[in-house]
């Protein structure tokens, strides 16, 4: 059993000033029972709790350590931006030089904007796809989580498929009259409503590959679908890679697929594990946006010197030292073990896979969309979550999550996490 005094007793502290105890519900353990660690600090693959737990770690801040907890650029590229300030409200060349490495790595962005989040990014991406085209409506895909903003938090994955809310209270009816929900992997769903609807769409915006009800792959077709589909009636086609952002390629998904949008939203490793967003695409659409056009966003601590700097030591370290390849064969030897871990223990089971995110599915069907992701067996789930915590591997604490793998786990923590999995599914045979 893990020694957990010392969160239990954070947890009781943070709930009596904290909705829930935490700061995201991506974070509460509602949906695999029990109270969530409190983490004192990241060593490179693991992490190490108050109570001095130290956890092989799958979740990696949920996507941004591709490089691991406490890399030794990333940090010392911090430290040294702090010694000359943590923010200005005016221009610095080390945005200038993050966003030109964004432009070269990624084929659909010629200018990018930054913002603080992954969810500004979107929002701010929908508003200039409106103010764009001059039409109003979007198209999403059911189990696509674009982050809380009213207009897309219709059939949303991520915390709200976990928790059972897949919208929200407090969205007015109005702010998603014009927001259409798709099944993912559709393309004659797409197809159809764009046949029907095509003069009214302004953008159809997707996460390439899911990583909110689970990795979900797109499958063969798809994505080409929806870049032809939109070229054809004249909307924009937005990828969110938030998530898969310089993780499933340096470029991207849409590196990695070959199909290139109008506009795309990024997060996560772009800001090295600080808080940070951006949104970019092609020039003429980007020149829409204040001040050159009159499209209005703005942010106080848009490229703050510190995710400035933390983003551009992650992505240099990424292009110097290259390692995707390695990642994805690490990541596939996990993948298979787990698979076949499960296999022998008779457990219904799906695997996906993307590069270095993957996704153990309870559920015997293949998981293409929402319809068939919301029918996974959570409770089989938690129970698989609890016992891998209990062996010390340190999972996302929802079946409707993305894994990720670093450039810091080493055959021997894949080795122990396939080993660990084994126990617990004895555990979980049903009798």
């Amino acid at each position: 059993m893990l020694e957990c005094s010392k969160s239990r007793s954070a947890f009781a502290r943070a709930c009596r000033v904290i909705p829930g105890g935490v700061n995201s519900p991506a974070r509460a353990f509602g949906a695999v029972g029990g109270e969530p660690l409190f983490i004192q600090r990241g060593e490179g693959q693991f992490l190490v709790d108050i109570d001095g737990n130290r956890l092989i770690d799958y979740v990696g801040s949920w996507g941004p350590h591709i490089l691991g907890h406490g890399h030794s650029s990333v940090t010392t590229a911090i430290q040294q931006a702090l010694a000359r300030g943590t923010s200005f409200g005016a221009p610095t060349e080390a945005e200038t030089e993050l966003a030109e490495m964004i432009a070269e790595a990624v084929p659909s962005v010629e200018k990018v904007r930054m913002v603080n989040s992954g969810t500004e990014a979107t929002m701010s991406a929908v508003r200039l796809a409106r103010g764009f085209t001059g039409r109003d409506v979007i198209i999403k895909f059911a189990g696509c989580y674009h982050g809380h903003v009213d207009s897309l938090l219709v059939e949303a994955g991520s915390g709200a498929l976990t928790h059972g809310v897949p919208s929200s209270p407090g969205v007015p009816q109005g702010c998603t009259a014009d927001t259409l929900s798709l099944r993912f992997n559709d393309a004659g769903q797409l197809a159809d409503t764009l046949r029907s609807r095509g003069d009214e769409i302004a953008a159809v915006i997707l996460e390439p590959v899911v990583g909110n009800m689970g990795c979900v792959p797109p499958q063969p077709g798809f994505l080409e679908a929806c870049r032809e589909l939109c070229t054809q009636h004249g909307a924009l086609l937005i990828f969110d890679e938030v998530m898969t952002g310089f993780r499933v390629a340096y470029g991207g998904a849409q590196s990695r697929y070959g199909v290139t949008p109008d506009l795309t939203t990024l997060g996560k490793i772009v800001g090295g594990g600080l808080p940070v967003g951006a949104y970019g695409g092609r020039a003429d659409v980007m020149d829409s946006i204040s001040p050159v056009g009159p499209v209005y966003q703005a942010g106080t601590l848009s490229g703050n010197p510190l995710a400035t700097a933390s983003g551009l030591a992650t992505l240099r370290t990424l292009k110097e030292s290259n390692p995707y390849d390695a990642l994805e064969v690490a990541t596939t030897r996990l993948v298979q073990g787990l698979s076949k871990a499960a296999m022998n223990a008779d457990i219904p089971h799906q695997m996906t896979q993307v590069g270095s995110m993957f996704t153990l599915f309870f559920n015997p069907e293949p998981v293409v969309n929402y319809d068939v992701s919301s029918r996974n067996d959570t409770a089989r789930f938690a129970k698989y979550f609890q016992g891998m915590l209990e062996r010390g591997i340190y999972l996302p604490c929802s079946q409707f999550e993305a894994n990720f793998v670093s450039a810091c786990h080493t055959p021997a923590d894949v080795d122990n996490t396939i080993a660990a999995a084994a126990e617990v599914f004895a555990t979980l045979v049903d009798r």
